[in-house]
């Protein structure tokens, strides 16, 4: 009878502190939507691409990072990403057009890349025993949202006495900082079985590809990405505009929330706040229950409160009713996700794996940012949009279904 594994460990620990530094700084970006677009008298859609080619190109180099951290080392991908996460800030920084700034968030896409889920998740995954497995890709997950806890309200504090610019100098410093930590992220690593150290990744893929279980996952993760991307960087500039008033003897007035800005920035705390504890559940659910039934009842309840939201007229409280149940449903696709490809595919290559189907999610992410600049110029409003992530979230809850959760190889039966 073998020792239980310890479920914390440097790896998932040091994982965590990058996670959550970089989405700090990524869930932060909504922020700026309306004091860049008012220095330089841009429309809300040449920031909002920006945005969206920072997401593209955070998919695309998702399974680019899973390979090379397959290849060559988990750390050196994680320096190699955070490099091009500063490199990207500190360019952006000094950019004056939109051009300019919609082509430097492809170093951040590479980035968050680098420093995000796909290096960070098969290294906790392949670092974790399979009896933990689940709960560190859920604690590793629940980081990003502690970064989106602090992110927003940092970089709206921060704006009060700093120009933009200076914030992107300064969260450049603190992805740089995280790698102070690498030393530290030294365990030993998960051995494969015996029928992954016989497959090659290209062995590995050709599988995947034919398989229409991967396919449905690779599609599935598409609205994930829709909706968390859409919402991230337009929630605090639609809840500015659009809100009901503060009520000035109120309970948020009291907290400090005297303006709609303010409230709008809260609610994306509050939604990563919220998924903190949905994403932590849902790593102890998927140890128990089929993962694939859990993500169809998170793309379920998703897509049933953003249609009550947007039919209802906005208050704060809306708002917040809105940003807390959102938010326990936010992350927790994640460790279901990756968990789901490490179980039917195996951990040698959960990286490159779980890379292409982010690539999906990062689709989607680029027409939620993309789609609600362009509507928003297009019609003064943002409704056709929600109503789009609608649709795509009630596709995701019944594609997920018929997919065969199994190990590859596996006979149907066993």
């Amino acid at each position: 009878m073998h020792k239980s594994a310890p479920l914390f460990t440097p790896v998932l620990i040091v994982g965590c502190v990058v996670i959550l530094t970089g989405f700090a700084i990524r869930a932060s970006f909504g922020v700026f939507q309306i004091p860049i677009a008012e220095e330089f008298g841009w429309l809300r859609a040449d920031f909002s691409l920006a945005i969206a080619i920072q997401n593209l190109f955070w998919g695309i180099g998702q399974p680019i990072f899973g390979a090379i951290a397959e290849k060559i080392g988990d750390r050196k991908a994680i320096i190699m990403g955070a490099i091009a996460y500063a490199a990207g800030l500190l360019l952006s920084a000094g950019a004056t057009t939109p051009l300019a700034h919609q082509m430097y968030e492809v170093l951040v896409g590479f980035g968050i890349a680098g420093t995000g889920f796909g290096v960070i998740l098969a290294v906790v995954g392949r670092a974790s025993s399979p009896e933990n497995r689940s709960m560190s890709l859920a604690i590793a997950t629940a980081a990003g949202s502690a970064g989106q806890v602090v992110g927003a309200p940092l970089a709206e504090y921060l704006l009060g006495f700093m120009t933009w610019q200076s914030v992107f100098v300064a969260f450049a410093a603190a992805i740089l900082a995280v790698l102070l930590l690498l030393p530290f992220m030294r365990s030993p690593t998960r051995p494969a079985t015996k029928a992954e150290l016989e497959e090659t990744m290209g062995q590995i893929l050709m599988k995947a590809a034919k398989d229409p279980s991967y396919a449905m996952i690779f599609l599935g993760f598409f609205s994930c990405g829709y909706q968390l991307a859409f919402v991230t960087a337009h929630f605090p500039a639609f809840v500015t505009e659009m809100c009901g008033p503060i009520d000035s003897a109120g309970f948020l007035a009291g907290a400090g929330i005297t303006s709609t800005s303010a409230l709008g920035a809260v609610a994306i705390s509050l939604i990563g706040l919220a998924n903190i504890a949905g994403t932590l559940t849902a790593g102890w659910l998927g140890n128990r229950f089929p993962k694939k039934y859990l993500l169809s009842g998170i793309y379920a309840g998703r897509t049933i409160v953003a249609a009550w939201f947007i039919m209802t007229p906005m208050t704060p409280v809306t708002v917040i009713v809105f940003s807390l149940v959102m938010g326990s449903l936010w992350l927790a696709t994640v460790p279901l996700t990756s968990g789901l490809v490490a179980h039917i595919y195996g951990i040698r290559y959960m990286g490159t794996l779980y890379g292409i189907v982010f690539f999906s999610h990062q689709l989607g992410s680029f027409m939620g940012v993309w789609l609600g600049g362009k509507f928003y110029d297009l019609y003064g409003s943002y409704t056709a949009v929600w109503w789009v992530g609608v649709g795509v979230g009630a596709f995701s809850a019944l594609i997920h279904l018929p997919i065969r959760e199994r190990p590859h190889g596996t006979p149907a039966a066993a």
